[in-house]
């Protein structure tokens, strides 16, 4: 996708309006986890340098639903922003309306102001027409740096482009960028890779990626309908009855379309699902009556690694097992490493899996890390991202 980005742009002199993901986790008024706030530190530098700039930052944080919520204040951010910034931050006290403006209007080059949560206003959500052109008044140009609702047609994501010239962020930028070769043409052997708890979240996109890749890993608490339906015994594992049949078309779509399909051969299980249960390895493919498959076996991962070593393209969405319990993460530890071992390029998109390779310490050994959970997901399913199809170059 062609899309126009903040170096399309003449931003001297102009008040640039940037929509941010600043939906950050926080723990009593103090941020947690700034991965999201440090991700748009490029574009927002960048503006910065730029001669006789103000940058006016908007973003959404939480769910309050159109009300005013103090718990989901982006007061509670600016410390941390400025810190990372390393510059002073205006807090305004909302995201429009005369007080926002007179902040705006008084503002001097090189100053940087937070509006408040876009989502204190049910507008926002509903695209509003007059709450986007509202919002586009405090700027002069408008960049698009939150991938993180990409998927999102909101006021601050979509509405206001009808508003302001609109480019994208360095941040988007360069998630179009990795995932675009993988929706179009993904150099061969590609490798997806797709684990979770279920069959249900992920369809889509193993409906989408069989169209396109060599070889499909199929892992997670979803793999045992797959085994199921295969006619393996699952013990009492996750298995999603009423999705037995789109199981059995992905595994008939795949063998018509002669892609791979790898699901786990050994099982680390436990008797309960939970953090303290004792782990019970079995090294067949059938996991006996009583028991829970919580993650692969090293045979699994043995044969999932020889695939991924190949692969000259992948994609890794959801996580091998339960690896929020230590016991039953090592299967996604060990994909984690051979993902960042492969000499492809590799992408890893989806909330787990980006939380797994974070917690592990392997993201820096991987191309591209996505910011995205929702936004990444609905890409590799092939779907139009409206915040980003609004930035489009031919607009």
């Amino acid at each position: 996708m062609n899309i126009k980005t903040v170096k399309d742009l003449d931003l001297t002199g102009k008040k640039c309006l940037v929509r941010v993901d600043f939906n950050v986790p926080l723990k009593g008024g103090l941020v947690t986890d700034d991965t999201r706030i440090k991700a748009a530190l490029p574009t927002l530098t960048y503006i910065l340098k730029q001669q006789g700039t103000t940058l006016i930052l908007m973003s959404h944080l939480g769910r309050p639903k159109g009300e005013v919520k103090e718990e989901f204040s982006l007061r509670q951010v600016k410390p941390r922003l400025e810190e990372l910034l390393g510059c002073k931050v205006t807090m305004a006290p909302d995201c429009i309306g005369p007080e926002v403006e007179k902040i705006i209007k008084t503002s001097r080059p090189g100053d940087v102001i937070l509006l408040e949560n876009v989502r204190f206003h049910s507008e926002e959500t509903k695209n509003n027409a007059h709450f986007a052109e509202e919002l586009a008044k405090n700027g002069e140009v408008y960049i698009n740096d939150a991938f993180g609702t990409a998927h999102r047609a909101h006021a601050s994501t979509e509405g206001v482009t009808h508003f302001l010239p609109s480019a994208a962020g360095f941040l988007i930028e360069k998630e179009v960028k990795f995932f675009e070769p993988l929706l179009t043409n993904p150099e061969k052997p590609f490798v997806a890779i797709v684990g979770g708890a279920k069959v249900s979240s992920k369809i889509g996109v193993m409906e989408s990626l069989l169209t396109r890749c060599s070889s499909l890993i199929i892992a997670g608490g979803m793999a045992y309908t797959f085994l199921k339906v295969t006619g393996y015994t699952i013990g009492n594992s996750l298995f999603e009855e009423d999705f037995v049949k789109t199981a059995q078309d992905v595994l008939d779509k795949a063998k018509e379309k002669g892609v791979e399909i790898l699901l786990p051969i050994d099982h680390v299980c436990a008797k309960e699902f939970s953090a303290e249960a004792s782990p019970v390895y079995i090294e067949s493919v059938d996991i006996p009556a009583g028991l829970i498959g919580m993650d692969i076996g090293p045979k699994t991962i043995e044969s999932f690694g020889s695939v991924i070593s190949k692969a000259r393209s992948l994609v890794w969405n959801g996580p091998m097992g339960v690896f929020e319990f230590e016991t039953f993460s090592k299967g996604t530890v060990a994909i984690a490493e051979k993902v960042a071992e492969c000499g492809g390029i590799t992408v890893v998109g989806g909330g787990d899996s980006v939380a797994a390779v974070n917690k592990f310490g392997f993201s820096t050994r991987i191309d591209h890390v996505s910011t995205g959970g929702g936004a990444s997901l609905e890409y590799l399913e092939g779907k139009t991202l409206p915040g980003i199809t609004a930035l489009k170059k031919e607009k």
